[in-house]
């Protein structure tokens, strides 16, 4: 497991810049989210673009690129925080050339934004965060989109660790230390082969989903299995998989599903956290830092900073 590359902490004023890598998003809900944003304190970029949406994408690829390029090597911004997720950062991943960005800042997103996460992280080693995005978790404020706490802490916590409440399900029991990994299982899976594939080893895997069925959770699952993407993981920390209910009256739900597949791994599993895609507020956390899964007390303990003073 590579040495992890932190970004410096977000501060009262700090610049960020709002990247739109996938799918375009919603105007108001947009803007409820840069008031949140300014609510807090920080400055936000919308620069929108001469370009607007092209089918389900937010602009041309090449436009996206380009955004992307100058939100991740601008020093002036202190992070990227995505509008939203959807489809198509998979597509930008190909023409990004990290070489001459100077150093790592916060990038902050779910859903579809984790091939970018993972590829920041098998391409530079930088620390991500898994957490809410402009138009979707800081548009509906602290109260139902997004939980304050952990986004604060993994933001401006530069001296030591924190706890984090997972207010879910052990399936598994067991207490295990690794490198917190993942994101949304599609996007996942959709690594293999790719010259960032996700080198699970040693991991927390943090998976979640929505709106897939338990027979597509089942094949996702075999395939990771199958291409040994489950061999050394330390343990599982499942998200709640909204709109993922059987098509059959009775038959395997998704829980169950994960609980058959990942259960005979022998490492803790958790199931049903409030990450990603979740009707609760959004927790936020850090990836590619150390950390503790206490899966009896569904409780993870992030055992360093993500952030740098």
């Amino acid at each position: 497991m590579r040495a992890p590359l932190k970004p410096p902490a977000l501060q009262s004023g700090s610049q960020i810049y709002i990247a739109s890598p996938a799918s375009p998003a919603d105007p108001e809900r947009l803007g409820n989210g840069l008031a949140e944003l300014a609510r807090l304190g920080y400055r936000a970029a919308w620069q929108g673009g001469a370009s607007g949406p092209q089918g389900y994408f937010a602009r041309p690829l090449e436009d996206r690129i380009v955004e992307l390029e100058r939100a991740l090597g601008g020093p002036e911004w202190s992070a990227v925080f995505c509008s939203r997720g959807g489809y198509g950062a998979t597509y930008v991943l190909d023409g990004l050339d990290p070489d001459p960005w100077p150093a790592p800042k916060i990038v902050l997103g779910y859903s579809d934004i984790t091939s970018l996460e993972i590829f920041l992280w098998q391409k530079l080693g930088w620390v991500t965060f898994y957490g809410p995005m402009v138009a979707s978790g800081f548009d509906a404020g602290p109260e139902a989109g997004y939980d304050a706490a952990s986004f604060t802490r993994a933001m401006t916590e530069t001296r030591g660790g924190w706890s984090v409440g997972l207010h879910a399900e052990s399936l598994v029991a067991g207490d295990v230390e690794g490198v917190l990994l993942g994101g949304c299982l599609t996007l996942v899976e959709a690594t293999l082969g790719t010259p960032w594939e996700l080198d699970t080893r040693g991991a927390i895997l943090l998976l979640e989903d929505y709106a897939v069925k338990p027979y597509q959770i089942d094949r996702m699952l075999m395939h990771l299995k199958q291409a040994g993407k489950f061999a050394g993981v330390r343990g599982v920390i499942l998200g709640e998989f909204p709109g993922s209910e059987p098509p059959v009256a009775g038959g395997p739900t998704a829980r169950d599903v994960t609980r058959r597949i990942l259960g005979e791994l022998g490492v803790p599993v958790v199931w049903g956290a409030p990450v990603g895609h979740t009707p609760r507020p959004m927790l936020t956390l850090p990836l590619g830092v150390r950390a503790r899964l206490r899966a009896a007390a569904t409780q993870l303990d992030i055992l360093e900073p993500a952030v740098t003073a």
